[in-house]
């Protein structure tokens, strides 16, 4: 019911079909109030002859949530014995199948071989959360995703064929941490969301996406394959090894620039006179993973700036040799680190600038993927 109402928010028609035993749980009453359309059930009654073919045409995709042990053998050998089975044998869009059942259930080798079975059939199965299951059913594999997650899926079988579909994105987001000693160490405020936004959007646009996260503070998205790095010399090592099969790199990183050049084995002690730390650079990672870079790839960076900020940017623009960078300002109101809104200002190798106004970091990724599609295209 959740999914309805968060796809009805965004904007969606919602068609609800339930099945027999989904109203032994739910009333359709409840559906009809959070969609504002009418629910779908009869197959075989007078008027609805049709209905599995009307829903089936007119849906841009089809989402089964949850879907039970039971439904996935129905469906994946082909039975139309009710509305729902009849509109997935009729459907020519997306489906997306979200099974949610028992553990047991859910490792039975039945099940596995009724999984792969839709697989191959063309339909998207998300595997289930672990979690808590039914009272007394201890913890383990087959809770329904969280909505949001299940609705990530939806904005990805939504968006078919465009330039980013079938490409390889590596994003790197949040801050490095460079030790001081076992409890203290050299950082900054990214916070990692609008890093985080832009792999969220890449992945929902079809790109394969790895997500090289540093420190974030904001949740990490769960349908995304995540590399943790803590500095500046892990996340250098990461892309030397993910560059070479990348389309596209968008270092949206925060890395520290400087790191004690002799961290302490023990904690320094608050006593006597404060210590004197010795400071040395940081691999400048763009720079340095510059010879992996896939031919034909896109380079995204970003530039941190408190003056001469377009200046700046076209400097570290030319001199690490990219096809992109992203300039925003640190203390403006509602942009840098930290908050949900950014005001960015994209300057691209060509010389073209494009100043984009104070929206939400989730919009401003949207807007540099658009460029970064159109980068891809004229490749």
């Amino acid at each position: 019911m959740w999914l309805a109402r968060l796809l009805t928010q965004a904007g969606a028609e919602v068609d609800v079909v339930m099945t027999r035993a989904a109203r032994e749980f739910v009333g359709a009453v409840t559906f009809e109030a959070v969609t504002g359309r009418p629910v779908h059930h009869e197959i075989f009654g007078a008027g609805h002859a049709l209905d599995h073919i009307t829903l089936a045409r007119e849906a841009h995709t089809l989402v089964v949530a949850p879907a039970t042990a039971d439904f996935l053998a129905r469906a994946t050998h082909g039975h139309a014995d009710d509305l729902l089975t009849a509109c997935l044998l009729a459907a020519d869009s997306p489906v997306l199948l979200v099974p949610a059942m028992n553990d047991r259930m859910w490792n039975h080798a039945q099940t596995r071989r009724n999984v792969a079975q839709a697989r191959e059939l063309g339909y998207r199965v998300i595997d289930p959360d672990e979690g808590p299951l039914a009272v007394g059913e201890g913890s383990g594999p087959g809770r329904m995703p969280e909505p949001d997650h299940i609705m990530a899926h939806i904005g990805r079988a939504l968006e078919r064929g465009g330039a980013l579909a079938g490409k390889s994105l590596l994003v790197t987001a949040g801050a490095t941490r460079e030790a001081i000693d076992p409890v203290r160490f050299i950082s900054n405020h990214s916070s990692g969301k609008m890093g985080i936004a832009i792999a969220r959007a890449a992945w929902r646009r079809g790109a394969d996406v790895t997500l090289v996260a540093g420190h974030v503070d904001v949740p990490l998205p769960s349908e995304i394959f995540v590399v943790h790095a803590s500095t500046a010399a892990e996340m250098t090592t990461v892309l030397e090894e993910k560059l070479p099969a990348a389309d596209v790199l968008v270092m949206a990183a925060a890395p520290a620039d400087f790191r004690p050049a002799a961290p302490d084995a023990q904690k320094i002690k608050k006593k006597g006179a404060a210590p004197s730390i010795a400071l040395e650079h940081t691999d400048d990672i763009l720079r340095t993973t510059a010879g992996r870079r896939k031919t034909g790839s896109v380079i995204v960076g970003f530039a941190l700036e408190t003056n001469d900020g377009v200046a700046n940017a076209r400097t570290k623009l030319k001199e690490k040799d990219l096809d992109l960078i992203v300039l925003n300002t640190a203390g403006e109101a509602g942009s840098g680190f930290g908050t949900d809104t950014n005001r960015v200002t994209l300057l691209s190798r060509d010389g073209e600038q494009e100043d984009v106004a104070l929206m939400a970091k989730t919009d401003v990724a949207e807007v540099l993927l658009d460029r970064i599609e159109t980068l891809l295209r004229g490749r």
